[in-house]
């Protein structure tokens, strides 16, 4: 996840790093990683190379450099701007955003958006239900032209987010499953999967407390044991996103290195986590 090679800037957990960007392209290939999920938030506004063509064109030739892919971008743009609970007019407005995003993934080789419905752009009654999926309608005729899924990472306990797939029964629309948010809300990775174990497309690796923040991997209340064999029963086979607590500043590489070599070793089987 974009953001965990360089220091929080004024005081962000996870945010588009405007000063130091170019340096974690630089410094993803020290770990190594292969790809980063990139942040579009309303923070890094007026920085995001993203935004301009001669932005584009300029992030191209820095991956070309480093050998490193963006793999996907997180678009937490919607949680500063969400889709609920807001005007209609406020509404269109980001569900033009949403279009722009999508228009310009297949220039950078792009493959999916991931649209978090948490805190305060989370789908909390019917009502917002029926607003998201009107928004997903609308935008998969576009995103199936430019050949782009839409993850969609909730907080809905495991019904409730298999009754809002259920309504869009569409390849392109896939769940990003957040390890970290799951066992901070206490679901179980059994109910999880039995429920939309086949619509999981991407995966976000981190640990919370229960009903709390961020911990080391193994240290909070995520069943990684669980884990494990759900992800080898729905035989999956997408990216793993390190999205894991922070270390201490200015050791970015040496703490990621360190964090990816656990998660390896969970998913080959050779380490237990919990």
């Amino acid at each position: 996840m974009q953001g965990r090679l360089s220091a929080p800037e004024n005081g962000r957990f996870q945010s588009f790093p405007r000063n130091h960007w170019r340096t974690e392209i630089e410094r993803a290939p020290q770990v190594p990683l292969r790809g980063i999920e990139w942040i579009y938030d309303l923070y890094g506004s007026g920085a995001n190379p993203l935004e301009t063509a001669e932005g584009r064109a300029d992030l191209r030739q820095q991956l070309t450099a480093s050998g490193v892919s963006v793999v996907s971008i997180c678009a937490d743009y919607f949680m500063d701007r969400p889709f609920v609970r807001v005007s209609r007019e406020e509404c269109l407005q980001r569900r033009e955003n949403l279009a722009w995003l999508i228009s310009i993934c297949p220039e950078m080789g792009i493959g999916r958006i991931v649209l978090p419905f948490v805190d305060a752009s989370r789908i909390a009654d019917a009502a917002d239900a029926s607003v998201v999926l009107e928004c997903l309608r609308g935008a998969l005729p576009q995103a199936e032209a430019a050949g782009v899924e839409l993850h969609l990472e909730t907080d809905l306990d495991p019904l409730r987010f298999r009754a809002l797939l259920d309504n869009v029964p569409h390849p392109l629309v896939k769940v990003n499953y957040d390890s970290g948010n799951s066992g901070s809300l206490g679901y179980r990775p059994q109910d999880e999967f039995a429920a939309y174990g086949s619509r999981i497309g991407s995966f976000h690796i981190k640990d919370r407390a229960l009903g709390g923040g961020t911990v080391p991997l193994g240290s909070g209340n995520v069943n990684f044991t669980e884990l494990r064999q759900c992800l080898l029963d729905v035989d999956y086979r997408g990216d793993f996103v390190m999205q894991v607590a922070r270390g201490a500043s200015g050791n970015e590489v040496d703490w990621l290195r360190e964090a990816s070599a656990t998660a390896c070793g969970w998913l080959r089987g050779d380490a237990t986590l919990k």
